[in-house]
C-alpha cells in the first residue's frame, strides 16, 4: 500500500475470485457456505481490502453473490481481466468438489464442468500475476495444466488417486481467520504460511482419527509443473511468500509523489521476477537464461534511473 502526499492511498491492485462449486447435498452445501462465508469475512477485515476487486459465485446465487456456472466463471474471469494491468495480481480460490475422468482434472460447476486445461486457457488471457488455490480432491493436474512463469498453483492432492473428500479447505480458510497462519507475526498471511499451515492440519486431523491420510498438498510457484509439499526441499515457495490474500504486496513503502508509485510498482516486481528467474535456472538453457537475465536487469536499469530523476 503506498501512501501519497495528500494521504491518499495506492495500492498494488489485487484482486479475487471465490468460488464455491455444486454440493451434491445438504450437508456439503452447509460446509461451502461456511467456508465461503468464513473466508469473505478474513479478507473484509483486513485493512484496506476493496471489496469491488471480490467477485464470489457459488451454487446459490443471492445477494453480491453469482452462480458458479460456466458462464458465471468466464463472465467473472473476463470482468477482472478487463480491470487488471501487468502489475496486478489474480487470486482464484476454489471450494468444492473435484472429479477426474482419466484424462483432466475438473472443478464441479452448476451444469458442466470446467477442465483444469480450460482453466488455463482462460486464466492465459489474465494480465499481471494469478494465483491459484484448488482445494478439493483429484486437483493435482492443476499443478501440470496452470503452471508458469507469474503462475502460483496450490493443490490439496499430489495424486488423482486421491478422490475423497478433501479436509484441506477448512484449515486453509482457518489460517485468514483472525490470522492464524501468521507465522512471521508480520500481521499478514502469505500463500506459502496459508499453505503450511493448511498442511500441518491435515496431517494432524489424520493422526487424530487415526487415518492414512489421503490428501497431500503440493505448491508449485517456480512454473516447473511439479511442485512440492510442505516442508520439503524444492525451487518452490519464494514467489508464495510475498504474495498475501486480501492483503497487498510483500514490498510496503512511503511514496509522496503518487506519479512515482507505478515506477515503485514495476521496480519490485521485476526484482521478484529476478528471483524466480534465479530460482529456475538449472531448468533452462544457459542461452534463454542469459537473454531473459539480460531483458530484465535492462529494464530494472530504466526504471531505476526513471526513479532517481524523478526522486531529484
Amino acid at each position: 500500500m503506498w501512501v501519497t502526499g495528500d494521504g491518499a492511498m495506492l495500492a498494488q491492485d489485487q484482486y479475487t475470485l471465490l468460488i464455491t462449486g455444486v454440493s451434491g447435498g445438504a450437508a456439503y452445501a452447509a460446509r461451502h457456505d461456511e467456508w465461503r462465508s468464513r473466508l469473505v469475512t478474513a479478507l473484509r477485515n483486513v485493512p484496506g481490502f476493496d471489496d469491488q476487486h471480490l467477485i464470489v459465485l457459488a451454487e446459490t446465487p443471492g445477494p453480491g453473490v453469482g452462480r458458479a456456472s460456466r458462464d458465471g466463471v468466464r463472465d467473472a474471469v473476463d470482468r477482472l481481466s478487463d480491470r487488471m494491468d501487468d502489475e496486478a495480481v489474480l487470486y482464484v480460490v476454489l471450494m468444492g468438489h473435484g472429479s477426474f475422468d482419466g484424462i483432466d482434472a475438473k472443478f464441479n460447476l452448476v451444469g458442466p464442468d470446467l477442465e483444469a486445461r480450460e482453466w488455463s486457457a482462460w486464466l492465459d488471457r489474465v494480465p499481471g500475476r494469478v494465483v491459484v488455490v484448488n482445494t478439493t480432491s483429484v486437483s493435482s493436474p492443476f499443478i501440470e495444466r496452470l503452471s508458469g512463469r507469474r503462475r502460483t498453483i496450490v493443490t490439496a492432492t499430489e495424486s488423482t488417486v486421491q478422490r475423497y473428500d478433501t479436509v484441506f479447505p477448512e484449515f486453509f480458510v482457518a489460517a485468514f481467520v483472525a490470522r492464524a497462519g501468521d507465522s512471521d507475526k508480520n500481521g499478514r498471511v502469505s500463500i506459502l504460511e496459508a499453505f503450511d499451515f493448511a498442511s500441518r492440519g491435515v496431517r494432524r486431523w489424520y493422526q487424530d482419527q487415526g487415518r492414512l491420510s489421503t490428501e497431500r498438498a503440493l505448491l508449485d510457484d517456480s512454473g516447473d509443473g511439479r511442485g512440492r509439499e510442505a516442508g520439503q526441499p524444492g525451487p518452490d515457495g519464494l514467489r508464495a511468500a510475498s504474495q498475501f490474500l486480501g492483503a497487498g504486496p510483500a514490498r510496503v513503502g512511503v511514496v509522496t509523489d503518487p506519479q512515482l508509485a507505478p515506477l515503485v510498482a514495476r521496480r519490485d516486481v521485476l526484482i521478484e521476477d529476478l528471483q524466480e528467474l534465479r530460482a529456475v535456472k538449472t531448468q533452462m538453457s544457459p542461452d534463454a537464461y542469459l537473454r531473459e537475465l539480460e531483458r530484465m536487469l535492462v529494464e530494472l536499469a530504466r526504471v531505476s534511473h526513471r526513479l532517481r530523476d524523478a526522486s531529484r
